[in-house]
């Protein structure tokens, strides 16, 4: 394979903060945190990772790119991520999809899905 995906860049405010929020969604890490970027993943070699940098403008639209998640159990994982400060959100997605639209505490959208097997399923 030529090239793999390294890690997604998820510009912040605030970067503990919101690094320590997926490192808890995800059951992740801090791997490397300096005052301008902090990288986070299941461990130093497991891609891809997440990697968090400053802007000073706040966030205004949809976001064009968005994570999905798969968990074992969909309502329990939804009222946990809830619980480290997420919020549901309505992107337009309507009352008859399988998945659940959540923001994380910056505003980020990103999904979670209900449960699969494979990237097909």
């Amino acid at each position: 394979m030529a090239v793999r995906l390294y890690h997604h860049v998820v510009d912040t405010h605030d970067l503990p903060a919101l690094a320590r929020f997926w490192c808890a969604v995800l059951d992740w890490r801090v791997l490397f945190e300096a005052e301008d970027e902090i990288v986070i993943g299941a461990d130093e070699f497991a891609l891809p990772g997440m990697c968090f940098v400053p802007v000073a403008e706040p966030k205004t639209v949809k976001n064009r790119l968005h994570i999905d998640l798969t968990p074992d159990d969909q309502a329990t994982e939804v009222e946990r991520i809830i619980g480290l400060g997420a919020r549901r959100v309505d992107v337009g997605q309507g009352a008859d999809v399988s998945w659940v639209v959540l923001a994380d505490p910056e505003g980020n959208e990103f999904c979670v899905l209900r449960p699969k097997r494979s990237l097909l399923d």
